[in-house]
């Protein structure tokens, strides 16, 4: 099965890819990697699930917004691959930020909604090494940021 199969079976129209926010930029290709800068649960113009969790989102709605960022990843992988799937060799690592209350752990829970798509998109080759994290507030007031590495040919 392809990519692409992949993504129209799980219902995912991958995003053109938005414009940075600050003065960076979406990926750089380093060799045979692809880094990928922390991208927010953009959609349809619109951060979903905006504010922290513990407080005024929920762990589906941040498991969703993670899932969002993933998205979004899969946006910025495709633009530095040219939109060839077949160069993807695997994920190597993602980073997960959840905005949160201080009394609130259960970020893994929610970092698994970007983990989990990795995997259900690459198979085996999105098993990846991973850090989630709990950050005091994300840019535009996001519930979650998501970064990646993958290994490309």
């Amino acid at each position: 099965m392809t990519i692409d199969s992949r993504l129209s079976s799980l219902g995912i129209t991958v995003p053109t890819v938005p414009t940075a926010v600050a003065n960076y930029v979406g990926y750089k290709v380093v060799g045979d990697l692809v880094i990928i800068s922390g991208q927010l649960p953009f959609k349809d113009g619109q951060i979903l699930n905006p504010g922290h969790l513990g407080k005024t989102v929920s762990l589906e709605e941040g498991v969703a917004a993670a899932r969002q960022c993933a998205i979004n990843v899969l946006a910025q992988l495709k633009t530095a691959i040219e939109g060839d799937w077949s160069r993807v060799k695997q994920c190597v690592r993602l980073g997960g930020f959840v905005a949160s209350t201080s009394d609130f752990t259960q970020h893994p829970l929610v970092i698994n909604g970007a983990s989990d798509l990795m995997g259900d998109v690459f198979g085996e080759a999105g098993r990846h090494a991973r850090a989630a994290v709990g950050v005091v507030a994300l840019p535009l007031g996001a519930s979650v940021e998501v970064e990646a590495i993958f290994q490309i040919s």
